[in-house]
């Protein structure tokens, strides 16, 4: 089939019923004559919104980095040990999802780039959907940003997120919303265009039954860090552009309002003193940036098994998110064999392990996923803001063992 790097978005739907069986089965109901009329189309199933905390005062999320999907059962592992290689496939990378989601039970799944691994999709819209399938199933909230080998097959990278975006219980987004409060994406109207596809932010309610329960207490970034570039000739890898680290300083500064419940005309907060008077979020993407190469990293917790493999252009992703404040971890992938968390002038940054089985790894090293766990601080009465933010990883052996729990942020008392 030709490909579809030249489609545009107005003909995504075509795309997706030529270009996707499973599309065409699982989530279009189409009539017996060609072509099909809207009242055929079946609709999104919405994920639960807005995001909050539980009423335990904790809102869990599961980092999955590089599941580098191809097609299924046909596709082969890499990397494992001689006497797994005859029945390992994709299908490896499927089960370790779903017993993830079983085990911790998240309530949000961020995939932070590579789902598929495009040189080895035969159609891409086939390969996300049995990538993602587990999630699917779950009715879990989930949002992706995109790799640099995810539009290696036959749709672009704007293509991809506005496909993904489709997807059942995806809370994901191709660009940013005009409006920064995007508790509820299908919501808010779109942003003027910035560099990348997949830029977006989503907040997270506090509990239900306490006072912040209509208000957002943490805020979680998406970027797109791109796919590879060339620089004065060099090839490298992409890196976040000026319009983003833009969009995130206006992002941030509005929070620093919305989220402290002030506004110009008042001097009145919602928070209490213990909370603090800035937002806390994350932030989530791909590609690593220089100064993790760079260093000094410290306290660093994991393992370092490989060179950091970033852009040769720094552009200042670390000092805009210094500035910024909010900013108190940032979770990454792209590295499969590097697994560590560690602080950069007072930002944490991890990376998720390969999680995925036709991605390269190290023979006898498990595949892998991060758990981030944000808590609140428990009043009198009721949960206050976010209080603590935990990670730890699970390793896909026999007992999905939990190693490096560690406290990234916790607030001062």
């Amino acid at each position: 089939m030709e490909s579809c790097k030249n489609t545009s978005i107005p003909a995504l739907f075509y795309l997706i019923l030529i270009n996707s069986s499973i599309y065409l089965l699982d989530t279009l109901l189409i009539s017996k004559n060609f072509p099909f009329s809207p009242q055929h189309v079946k609709v999104k199933k919405a994920a639960s919104l807005p995001l909050r905390f539980r009423s335990d005062g904790t809102f869990k999320i599961l980092q999955v980095a590089d599941m580098h999907y191809g097609n299924g059962m046909l596709t082969r592992c890499r990397d494992v040990l001689e006497n797994e290689f005859q029945y390992c496939s994709d299908l490896n990378t499927t089960r370790f999802l779903e017993k993830m989601i079983q085990l911790e039970k998240p309530d949000l799944i961020a995939f932070t780039g590579d789902s598929i691994f495009g040189s080895s999709a035969a159609d891409a819209a086939e390969s996300l959907f049995q990538a993602f399938g587990p999630v699917l199933k779950s009715g879990i909230p989930w949002a992706a940003v995109l790799g640099n080998h995810d539009q290696e097959s036959t749709m672009t990278r704007e293509e991809l997120m506005y496909f993904i975006s489709l997807m059942d219980f995806s809370v994901s987004q191709t660009f940013p919303s005009s409006e920064e409060n995007t508790s509820n994406p299908k919501k808010q109207n779109t942003a003027p265009k910035i560099d990348g596809f997949g830029n977006y932010n989503l907040l997270v309610w506090g509990a239900p039954g306490s006072s912040f329960a209509n208000n957002s207490v943490l805020n979680l970034y998406f970027l797109d860090s791109g796919d590879r570039a060339i620089v004065d000739g060099i090839r490298t890898y992409g890196w976040i552009k000026e319009s983003q680290l833009s969009w995130l300083r206006r992002v941030s500064k509005k929070l620093q309002v919305t989220l402290t419940g002030r506004n110009e005309n008042s001097n009145k907060s919602f928070l209490t003193a213990s909370d603090s008077t800035t937002s806390l979020s994350l932030a989530f993407f791909h590609i690593p940036i220089p100064e993790i190469k760079q260093g000094p990293i410290k306290n660093m917790t994991g393992t370092s098994r490989e060179h950091v493999a970033c852009s040769i252009v720094n552009s200042g992703v670390l000092n805009t998110l210094v500035s910024m404040g909010d900013v108190k971890a940032v979770f990454i992938g792209h590295d499969h064999t590097n697994d560590f968390c560690g602080n950069l002038e007072g930002i944490w940054f991890c990376y998720g392990g390969g999680f995925g089985y036709h991605g390269y790894g190290v023979a006898g090293w498990p595949r892998r996923a991060r758990i981030i766990l944000a808590e609140l601080g428990r009043g009198e009465r009721e949960w206050n803001g976010v209080e603590r933010i935990r990670t730890w990883k699970r390793l896909d052996d026999e007992t999905l063992s939990k190693i490096d729990e560690q406290i990234l942020w916790e607030r001062e008392s």
